[in-house]
């Protein structure tokens, strides 16, 4: 939450002109996305939902750094506040992938047969 917090007060300070507007309008909804499918996925019910949810987490904050590479192109805001929010992003990103492809090798793991037998038993026969 802290991310949409720290997003949320940039926004604050682009929005003077029209395209500051539009971007920071985007970047806050992809920014609190992240917090709120975070909280999502650590509620799922299931590994499975959790591992869609986390999807969905690193899908909003990959949109996020888009948006925070376009303002610092933009110059639409600090360029100190800018990276330093894009490096917070930026490791957000590293770990919801991570935490993602954990659960997806786990969930598998789970569908993989133990042996043989377990093999045979799921199959036609």
């Amino acid at each position: 939450m802290l991310f949409a917090v720290e997003v949320a007060k940039l926004c604050r300070t682009i929005r003077s002109t029209s395209d500051g507007r539009a971007v920071a309008s985007q970047l806050f909804r992809s920014a609190t996305s992240v917090a709120a499918n975070y909280r999502a996925a650590c509620r799922a019910r299931s590994l499975r939902e959790f591992v869609a949810k986390m999807g969905i987490v690193v899908e909003e904050c990959d949109e996020s750094l888009f948006w925070l590479e376009l303002l610092a192109r933009l110059a639409r805001a600090s360029p100190t506040e800018l990276r330093r929010i894009a490096l917070e992003a930026d490791e957000l990103l590293a770990i919801f992938v991570a935490s993602r492809g954990t659960a997806r090798r786990r969930l598998e793991a789970r569908a993989a047969p133990k042996s043989i037998n377990a093999a045979i038993r799921q199959s036609a026969f």
